[in-house]
């Protein structure tokens, strides 16, 4: 089995951005491509976004759910 994550260059890391998902904003702080699989024998990747919202507390949404919140 493989790393089960490595990073991905994006062009809005540590800039403000809007999970449209959940419509939450906040600083986009890293993209990684992760394996989400709980098994051994199939390996699952997904590129997910982790982003930092004002109160500090970070989530995690699909990267294509990620859009610039600037105005």
């Amino acid at each position: 089995m493989s790393e089960s994550y490595e990073y991905v260059p994006h062009p809005l890391l540590r800039r403000r951005v809007r999970d449209v998902a959940s419509g939450s904003e906040g600083e986009l702080m890293a993209v990684v491509n992760e394996n989400v699989s709980d098994s051994v024998v199939y390996e699952r990747w997904m590129e997910l976004a982790y982003i930092r919202g004002a109160s500090g507390r970070e989530w995690s949404t699909v990267v294509a759910n990620v859009e610039s919140a600037a105005k």
